[in-house]
């Protein structure tokens, strides 16, 4: 269980919503990281008026601690009612990339109400950063970092790393950058701690470093850090000039974002930024509907299949008692094959280049599950229909499952192909297309063994 402690005194007078108190014991307060999450839980529970007493009465660096995790309904609204002095305090003191996020999540007026309240030299900043394309790392960065030079001494770095650290957001690593301000190292600071003075910087350097561009996608950064185990990754141009830094905090975020969307894309959902509650009803009906009008077309495929094969059907009535079986199977296995490369493509497992490796692995996989199926479906049909039929089910369990297991695999690949979310070849899609699937190797065998 996560716990977090507050001081009696201060609980207290959270319950008792005595605000004037409790801005009187602004030095009291626990470390702002650690408590501005229950803060923020309790802002979204009181009213309007309350939640803005409570806000004023945070000491300043929890108050935007707390600002930089509310939502941006919640933080927008909190902002209208606080005065243009305070609202400009808060937002200068953020950090720039959580500033970044809320600012690409307001609607437009929104955002430029904000930006007039910046001073000109935080504005600049904010809309540099606003300029990078949507969800690229250049949107997630932070530009305050410590760089210090290659001929410098230590003595000189740890002075100016003294001077100007704290302002950055982290001091784990500290960059060498050259005369132009191109990233040529990325050292610990431990290694400054423990140099001599005296030493020159270049003594303390091997030229090894990962680095990222701020124009590649979010989730590249993500990889990074996951793959090399980094706590701070630097962001370059596409000359190698040090822009800004993405620290794990960041890169966290963003992992949950992209899993919680993948989640809905799977789910055949438009993904909600806002989260469940903060999405109105009407946005909620307009994510799912779209979807399900586009799998309910699908689904006359598999209506229109069973029409044109309704000779055969009234034949052999025996055949209708497998129709769940075959159609529920093959969308089950495509789904299980969808939903194992849209994970692999997401978390750089598997390339775009390994996609007939993939196939080789699905085709045998395919098989032998739909032979093994295929076989308690040849019992079933046997026992339900005769051997006829039980071969017919056996033939059709080990084709279906074959070719919907590859179908599922080969979409993810397709939509990543065409620069779409492999997410999009949701459950739901696979398995309304395996069902028409289905039913067509179904009905072509039946029609092939039975009038033999």
């Amino acid at each position: 269980m996560i716990q977090t402690i507050l001081p009696d005194r201060i609980r207290e007078l959270l319950e008792q919503h005595e605000w004037r108190q409790l801005a009187r014991l602004r030095y009291e307060w626990p470390d702002p990281e650690i408590v501005a999450p229950e803060i923020a839980d309790l802002l979204l529970e009181l009213e309007k008026p309350d939640r803005v007493l409570l806000f004023r009465a945070l000491p300043r660096d929890l108050a935007v601690e707390v600002f930089s995790i509310l939502d941006p309904d919640t933080a927008d609204g909190l902002l209208l009612e606080l005065t243009d002095q305070e609202s400009r305090r808060i937002l200068e003191e953020m950090n720039p990339d959580d500033r970044t996020a809320l600012l690409e999540e307001l609607p437009g007026q929104a955002t430029q109400r904000i930006l007039s309240l910046l001073s000109p030299e935080e504005m600049r900043e904010a809309r540099r950063l606003l300029g990078y394309p949507e969800d690229s790392v250049g949107r997630l960065m932070t530009p305050d970092y410590v760089a210090v030079r290659a001929e410098w001494t230590v003595g000189q770095a740890l002075q100016h790393i003294r001077k100007n650290g704290h302002e950055s957001e982290t001091l784990h690593v500290i960059y060498v950058t050259d005369a132009g301000g191109k990233l040529i190292d990325a050292l610990p600071l431990q290694r400054f701690v423990f140099a001599p003075e005296e030493q020159l910087v270049s003594d303390l350097m091997d030229y090894s470093f990962v680095s990222i561009e701020a124009t590649e996608h979010r989730e590249e950064a993500v990889r990074a850090i996951e793959r090399y185990d980094r706590v701070v990754l630097p962001v370059t141009d596409s000359k190698g000039i040090l822009v800004g830094i993405v620290t794990v905090d960041d890169v966290i975020d963003v992992s949950e974002e992209e899993v919680t969307e993948d989640f809905q894309r799977v789910a055949a959902i438009a993904p909600l930024p806002a989260g469940y509650f903060g999405t109105s009803w009407l946005r909620l009906f307009g994510s799912r509907v779209p979807w399900l009008a586009v799998l309910v077309v699908v689904n006359l495929l598999s209506s229109g299949v069973i029409a044109a094969y309704e000779e055969t059907l009234a034949a052999y009535v025996a055949l209708a008692f497998f129709i769940p079986l075959i159609i529920d199977t093959g969308g089950n296995a495509g789904s299980q094959s969808a939903t194992l490369m849209i994970r692999a493509l997401s978390t750089g497992e598997i390339e775009l280049r390994d996609w007939y490796k993939v196939l080789l692995r699905e085709f045998f996989t395919g098989l032998a599950i739909g032979v093994v199926l295929g076989g308690m479906g040849l019992l079933l049909g046997t026992f339900r229909g005769g051997a006829q039929v039980g071969l017919v089910v056996f033939l059709t369990m080990t084709s279906i499952l074959l070719v919907t297991n590859l179908f599922g695999m080969l979409l993810p690949f397709v939509l990543t192909r065409f620069r779409a979310d492999p997410a999009v070849a949701s459950g739901p899609l696979i398995t309304s297309i395996a069902d028409a699937i289905g039913l067509v190797i179904y009905f072509s065998w039946a029609a092939l063994i039975l009038t033999m």
